[in-house]
């Protein structure tokens, strides 16, 4: 259903279905700055919308036919089915509607420099950390990141000059309308398979996405992942690489050591040499993967050095990625966006790295296609904390047609020899972590849903 964009000439005002999404509220802040009329609608209140509220930008609450009637294009986002009533009354008056991946993809062709953050995880902190050592350059880049990162007070920052740098997620094949000059990959691994099906199919589809890289920008890509490395076969730009067990590649962090918080420190090399110390303020060892390629694409655009580690080393992390919430009775809270068993697993040996009596982990399985078809690997992966609590699967756009429950993943645990404990209610959450948590312990809640309202729970109470 969507029309195909090469340009807003007699473009006045545009409506976007779903605003309150991460990207689409971004999108919506920066078509208000390009000096068009913007409305939009969501099905619930957040802070996001209240803060495009406040800036002016008229947003309902719920789906209305009537809404549409005066836009000039709809934007809407990938969670927004064919049946819904602005969908249907758009397409009833000729108006022309465009998913919010192909208009980012438009947006990055306004750019000269559109460097894009890809990779199954991690894209969300590396987009951060390389976000910041932009502004720290005094580069003024425009930003577009799936969390609210406190440098630019959101998710979005409008700037003036010719760098656009944005989160490029792979889920319904959307970084394939993208324009990049330079990319990042992080890491190939097996998600979305609602959509993909297969594991090659993954594959294939990054290698499609290293083949729109312009050649005469950068391919940043992990040495460390097998799939990460063939992407140079599809690409005709320059081709970096970063990593920690290949030595191989041209920038490795070395004498990797990691202090009482978990935070790491490690000398960086480039090309074999000595290139600098980097000291961070954010825990485990995927991030000093993250740090690298932030680095990478750092020297690729010629910012100093001591502007990198400064940028770094003041950056704390974007939301919920491992963020501390606070305390109760001496039990320290982070909450963690982790939903998939590689996040998981990255999460559970960073804290390895800080000093604590036991961990308790609040899951929250996300989505009832992901959780059938990882069961078994999410169960191993949360074996790995102390104390394991499962929570109700956060359906997000999904029906459970599936025929899974938590208490499955409960079951699947217990399995492997590990005791875990199935509480729907959040209050009941709280009331057993207060009766059983002791002094010195570390709480997380994991997950992309509604688990994160735990978090404050157990330190207000």
């Amino acid at each position: 259903m969507e029309t195909e964009i090469e340009n807003l000439d007699g473009i006045k005002t545009i409506h976007l279905i779903g605003i309150g999404g991460i990207s689409m509220s971004a999108i919506a802040e920066t078509l208000k700055s390009w000096g068009y009329n913007v409305t939009g609608s969501d099905i619930t209140k957040s802070e996001i919308i209240d803060k495009l509220i406040s800036d002016g930008i008229d947003v309902t609450i719920g789906h209305d036919s009537k809404k549409v009637q005066s836009a000039d294009l709809i934007i809407y986002n990938a969670a927004i089915s064919e049946t819904d009533p602005e969908i249907i009354a758009a397409k009833e008056k000729n108006i022309p509607l465009v998913g919010r991946g192909k208009f980012v993809g438009f947006m990055t062709k306004k750019y000269k420099e559109a460097i894009c953050v890809s990779g199954t995880h991690g894209k969300t902190t590396t987009t951060s950390m390389l976000s910041c050592c932009f502004l720290e350059a005094n580069l003024d880049p425009s930003i577009e990141v799936g969390a609210m990162l406190k440098e630019i007070n959101g998710n979005y920052r409008i700037g003036k000059s010719e760098y656009f740098i944005l989160e490029s997620c792979e889920y319904k094949a959307n970084f394939l309308n993208f324009v990049p000059n330079t990319a990042i990959v992080l890491n190939i691994d097996n998600d979305h398979l609602d959509y993909y099906k297969t594991f090659d199919n993954i594959v294939k589809t990054f290698n499609k996405f290293a083949g729109l890289v312009d050649e005469k920008g950068a391919l940043v890509v992990n040495a460390d992942d097998e799939n990460c490395l063939k992407l140079k076969d599809n690409t005709k730009s320059k081709f970096i690489t970063y990593g920690i067990k290949n030595q191989n590649a041209n920038f490795v962090a070395k004498e990797i050591k990691f202090d009482d918080n978990g935070f790491g420190e490690f000398d960086v090399y480039k090309n074999g040499e000595l290139y600098t110390h980097i000291k961070l303020s954010v825990t485990g060892e995927h991030n000093v993967l993250n740090a690298l390629a932030t680095i990478a694409v750092c020297d690729y655009y010629k910012i100093e050095k001591n502007v990198i580690e400064k940028a770094l080393k003041n950056f704390t992390g974007a939301s919920r990625r491992l963020e501390y919430k606070g305390k109760f009775n001496d039990v320290t809270v982070f909450d963690d966006y982790a939903h998939h068993q590689t996040e998981i697993l990255a999460t559970a040996n960073a804290i390895k790295n800080k000093k604590f009596r036991e961990s308790w982990v609040i899951f929250q399985p996300h989505t009832f296609s992901r959780t059938k078809e990882h069961l078994n690997a999410l169960a191993e992966v949360l074996t790995d904390f102390d104390n394991v609590i499962v929570t109700d699967i956060y359906a997000a756009r999904e029906k459970n047609t599936f025929g899974i429950s938590s208490e499955d993943l409960v079951s699947e645990i217990e399995k492997i020899g590990k005791k875990a404990i199935y509480m729907s209610d959040f209050e009941d959450i709280v009331q057993y972590i207060k009766n059983n948590a002791k002094p010195k312990d570390l709480v997380i809640t994991l997950g992309a849903g509604t688990v994160t309202d735990i978090g404050p729970m157990l330190v207000e109470c």
